[in-house]
């Protein structure tokens, strides 16, 4: 199986926290000169700023404002904590509508000790109790599985299956599916996941990575694409053929490219994306 051939960046979308060292205003500078198609803003860059005009900065840009990252966190042991969740997931939404963005990544979360069962319960619960809000500034929710190495405090949603589970459960046209290789290479049901993802027109977004073997940290030591083992070409012909035609967003946690050069960072990305994705 193979994907359409990338020839231009129009269609790379990079992630604030991939380039972590710069500012928001150094990355918008960095990566519209560069010829970067789109940004995917996490929600820490927009600390002590006017989140509109962050959004203005970006559109004179030219730098399509993919998503908001992220939302989620969805499980707690405690009525109290529950709530808090999905305030903050409100405010996320309301936060996305000020910079312009029309979707939010959700890391669902997970609580430690707490069953798994519980916990994609309780994910689903707030999902559908932030969903009014998400409806009234039609901003699209798009779950995230993370690997099942992050199951027991980051997220219990660790399949595209059990996202699609979820998906199911809501079903609502808001709600869709974030599919990240570095959660999602290595499951022997990806190929009809995406398939069915993309029937039921919920395949919102697409991250790409690489992973490093060996790996040496369980967080901050993604690959870029090219430097692993995950099969680039392969995944994204599965999401092209479920009918997908938005960014490949880059999305890099790295402590090794962090201490690099930031410009020579970004070359790489735009070469590797090229290339490998």
């Amino acid at each position: 199986m193979s994907a359409i051939p990338l020839t231009d960046t129009s269609k790379l979308c990079v992630h604030t926290i991939t380039t972590k060292p710069w500012s928001v205003e150094e990355a918008i500078d960095k990566y519209a000169e560069a010829g970067v198609g789109g940004i995917t803003v996490w929600r820490q860059w927009l600390e002590g700023r006017k989140i509109s005009e962050v959004g203005d900065q970006l559109r004179a840009c030219d730098l399509e404002i993919v998503s908001l990252c992220r939302g989620g966190f969805f499980p707690a042991a405690t009525s109290q904590g529950l709530e808090d969740a999905i305030e903050d997931n409100r405010l996320a939404i309301r936060e996305a509508a000020e910079l312009g963005a029309p979707m939010i990544v959700l890391v669902c979360g997970a609580v430690p000790g707490q069953a798994l069962d519980e916990s994609r319960k309780q994910i689903a619960d707030g999902i559908a109790a932030a969903l009014p809000l998400a409806e009234d500034y039609n901003i699209r929710l798009a779950i995230e599985p993370l690997h099942p190495m992050y199951a027991d405090d980051r997220s219990a949603i660790n399949t595209m299956a059990s996202a699609n589970e979820v998906c199911d459960r809501l079903d609502h046209p808001l709600v869709g599916i974030a599919a990240d290789v570095y959660h999602i290479w290595w499951d022997p049901d990806l190929a009809e996941q995406i398939r069915i993802t993309g029937e039921k027109n919920r395949l919102f977004a697409y991250h790409v990575c690489d992973w490093m073997t060996p790996t040496t940290d369980l967080l901050n030591d993604r690959g870029l694409m090219g430097e692993g083992c995950i099969p680039l070409e392969e995944i994204r012909a599965m999401v092209e053929k479920a009918g997908f035609t938005g960014f490949n967003e880059v999305e890099v946690f790295s402590d090794r490219w962090w201490a690099r050069d930031q410009d020579e960072f970004l070359t790489e990305i735009k070469k590797a994306y090229l290339n490998y994705t």
